[in-house]
């Protein structure tokens, strides 16, 4: 089994930490959601460790330990270059990379495929942002616990904000919430120091949310694509699927897991690296 490697990277400017993975094959870049972390890939990470497949899994500016997004720019012209220089760090030796992400990461992996200038061998988006959607801001700024959260008129100690966000990641996040591993949510409620994080990345959402309406040329998206779905995703509706299967113009398919929610990666980690493993031979076979 490959260790995993915990270190630090810049990367377009921005610095930020990495989870990596020596090994072979194409190196798959992983890129986590919004407010979450690459801590999100780590069980994920250990299956492909076991597997001995080189992957790199990044924090995205302006979440976990990375460098702050510049708030005088969009969002996501910022995270295109982020993943590209990501993409070109493994790629260099490798011959291209398969790229995936969940949700907002899902979105950049998606624009990063659209790019013919990247050697990307396949992208694995995990109900990515930008299809039929956006009710996940819709969802997390009405949310009961998040409202009160912000409208608090006294400070609040750092335990029961996190207290507060890991409800709420709960609620939202899982097929079935009370069943959601207590490492993997203290792990995205870890980076939530204190009220202001929470508004900062409130407000990041509201910036990112306008960009999101449009965000793909898929008809540029000429690589493998492997969409993966849980059904009982609240975020990101699967049905924002049909698009990308009908106008990307190389081979795709959707894979919908049954009784999951907006993160397969962590409700069920197992089957979503024997996908990821087995891409892109498994478009081969269906094809």
């Amino acid at each position: 089994m490959q260790p995993l490697f915990e270190h630090r990277l810049e990367l377009a400017g921005y610095e930020t930490r990495a989870l990596e993975l020596e090994g072979a094959g194409p190196p798959v870049v992983l890129f986590h959601g919004f407010a979450d972390s690459a801590d999100t890939w780590r069980v994920v990470l250990d299956r492909l460790g076991r597997s001995e497949r080189a992957a790199l899994a990044l924090d995205l500016p302006g979440f976990g330990h990375a460098s702050r997004l510049d708030t005088r720019e969009p969002i996501l012209p910022q995270l295109d270059r982020f993943a590209a220089a990501a993409v070109e760090h493994v790629s260099a030796a490798s011959g291209g990379a398969i790229v995936s992400g969940n949700s907002l990461g899902g979105c950049v992996a998606m624009r990063a495929a659209q790019r013919e200038d990247l050697d990307v061998a396949g992208i694995v988006p995990v109900a990515p942002a930008g299809l039929d959607m956006p009710r996940w801001f819709f969802i997390v700024e009405r949310d009961p616990v998040v409202r009160t959260l912000l409208a608090s008129p006294v400070p609040l100690p750092g335990p029961v904000v996190r207290a507060a966000v890991a409800e709420a990641y709960r609620r939202l996040a899982f097929a079935h919430p009370r069943e959601a591993d207590g490492d993997i949510v203290r792990s995205f409620t870890s980076h939530f120091r204190d009220r202001a994080t929470v508004r900062r990345i409130v407000e990041t959402a509201r910036r990112v949310l306008t960009e999101l309406r449009d965000p793909f040329e898929l008809e540029r998206i000429r690589c493998p694509v492997l969409l993966v779905w849980g059904q009982k995703d609240l975020l990101v509706y699967p049905s924002g699927a049909e698009r990308v299967l009908a106008e990307t113009g190389g081979p795709a398919r959707l894979e919908l897991i049954e009784d999951c929610g907006h993160c397969p990666q962590v409700e069920e980690p197992d089957l979503f690296s024997s996908l990821l493993l087995d891409f892109p031979h498994s478009l081969a076979r269906a094809a």
